[in-house]
C-alpha cells in the first residue's frame, strides 16, 4: 500500500511557484506540440528551477527554487523567462501565459508520453486532453501538517481572491466564455476537484489518506486535485487556484499576497469554521465568471463586493508584506484591484481592437517576453 509522505518540518514561511506555459507555432499562433524537442535543448542551457513536462505536448512547466522573499524569486522567474523566451526565437515556437488557448481543439492534442501522464489519459479519457489548461500552483512552506491543514481550510475564504486577480481565461474555441477565468471548469470536471475534506490534524489526514488508499480511489497525493492541498514532501500548502498569469511579475506578486496571508493567519488564528464552505463554491463560481466585479457571500454577513475584500485584506497585510520584502508587491495587488484590472480584461481589450483570436496570442506571446 502506497504511504502518505512524513510531512517535513519548515522553520520560514518559504515560497515557490509552478507556471504552466503554452508553446504556440508562431506562424499561426496555434498550440504546437513540440514539448520534447524545446526541452530537451533547454536541458542544454544552465538555468535556476526546473522546467517539465505537462499532460500535453503544447505545455511546459515551469518550476522555481525555493524563495525567502518576493524579490529573489521575482528575480528567478525573470532569468527562467529569458531563458525560455531566447531559446525560443531560435525556432517558430512562443511562450506566453493565460489560462487557455483561445483557438485550439482540445482533440487535436497529444499527450506526453510519461508513465503518469499515460494513466491519467486510460483513467480519464477525453478530460486528459481537455486539461490543456494552464495554471500556476503556489507553494508556502508550513511549520508541520496541523498548520498546514489550518491553511487549507483558513485560506478558503480568500481563494476567491486569487481567482479573480489571476484569472486570464476568457476565451476558449474561439468563443468568449463570458467568464474571467473559464479554466476552472475544466479543472472541475475531475471527481476529486474542489476542497479538502474537514480534517484538522495530520494524523486525522493520514488515517483519510489511507483509507483512500484501501478504497482504491487514489494511488497518491496527487490524485487530488483540490483547489488547495497539503504537499508533505515538500512540507508546504499549495494554491492551485490561479490562472497562469500573463507575466512573470504578476504571477510573483501573487505568490507574496499568499506569502503575507499565510504569515497572519498563522499569526492571528482565526477561528476555523465548517460553514466556510456553505458560501465557498457559489464565491469560487461568482470569481471566475465575473472577476474582481463579483460579490461575495459570507455565513452571517452582509454580501460584499470581492474587489472591497480584497483591498480590505491589502490593508490588513501591509505589515506582514514589509517584513517579507513584499510591500511593492502588495502594492501592484491593491492598484490592480482599483482599477478593476486582470488578465482576462487586457485579453478582452486586444480582442476589441483586433477582431482576431490569432493576433491576441501574438500579443501574449510579445507580452510574457517583454
Amino acid at each position: 500500500m502506497n504511504k502518505l509522505s512524513p510531512f517535513k518540518k519548515n522553520s520560514a514561511l518559504t515560497l515557490g511557484v509552478e507556471l504552466e506555459l503554452q508553446l504556440v507555432n508562431l506562424h499561426n499562433f496555434d498550440l504546437t506540440m513540440e514539448s520534447e524537442d524545446f526541452l530537451r535543448r533547454l536541458t542544454e542551457i544552465p538555468h535556476p528551477g526546473e522546467l517539465k513536462p505537462e499532460i500535453t505536448k503544447s505545455m511546459i512547466e515551469l518550476n522555481s527554487s525555493i524563495h525567502f522573499s518576493f524579490p529573489s524569486l521575482i528575480d528567478e522567474l525573470y532569468i527562467l523567462k529569458n531563458v525560455l523566451s531566447n531559446e525560443a526565437k531560435k525556432t517558430h515556437i512562443g511562450i506566453c501565459g493565460g489560462g487557455t488557448h483561445p483557438f485550439q481543439k482540445w482533440k487535436q492534442q497529444r499527450i506526453f508520453p510519461t508513465e503518469r501522464f499515460a494513466h491519467v489519459s486510460e483513467l480519464y479519457g477525453y478530460l486528459a486532453k481537455q486539461f490543456t489548461v494552464f495554471g500556476q500552483h503556489i507553494h508556502i512552506a508550513c511549520p508541520d501538517g496541523d498548520d498546514a491543514l489550518y491553511l487549507c481550510h483558513a485560506m478558503a475564504h480568500y481563494l476567491p481572491h486569487f481567482i479573480a486577480l489571476s484569472a486570464a481565461s476568457p476565451f476558449q474555441q474561439s468563443v468568449d466564455t463570458s467568464f474571467d477565468c473559464s479554466r476552472l471548469a475544466a479543472v472541475s470536471a475531475f471527481p476529486l476537484s474542489g476542497t479538502p475534506p474537514w480534517v484538522l490534524t495530520w494524523e486525522k489526514f493520514e488515517e483519510y489518506f489511507e483509507k483512500m488508499i484501501r478504497l482504491q480511489i487514489i494511488d497518491s497525493m496527487k490524485d487530488f486535485y483540490w483547489d488547495i492541498r497539503p504537499k508533505p514532501e515538500f512540507g508546504t500548502v499549495e494554491l492551485r487556484i490561479c490562472d497562469t498569469p500573463l507575466t512573470v511579475k504578476k504571477a510573483a506578486e501573487l505568490a507574496a499576497y499568499a506569502q503575507a496571508l499565510c504569515y497572519w493567519l498563522l499569526e492571528t488564528r482565526p477561528v476555523l469554521s465548517r460553514d466556510i464552505y456553505l458560501t465557498y463554491m457559489i464565491n469560487k463560481f461568482r470569481a471566475a465568471r465575473y472577476g474582481l466585479n463579483a460579490i461575495i457571500v459570507e455565513p452571517g454577513k452582509p454580501q460584499m463586493p470581492l474587489a472591497e475584500n480584497i483591498l480590505k485584506t491589502c490593508e490588513t497585510l501591509k505589515p506582514y508584506a514589509e517584513k517579507l520584502e513584499s510591500a511593492s508587491a502588495l502594492l501592484s495587488i491593491e492598484a490592480a484591484t482599483l482599477a478593476n484590472t486582470n488578465g482576462a480584461h487586457w485579453l478582452r481589450e486586444q480582442y476589441n481592437q483586433s477582431k482576431s483570436f490569432s493576433d491576441v496570442v501574438r500579443q501574449q506571446v510579445e507580452l510574457w517576453t517583454k
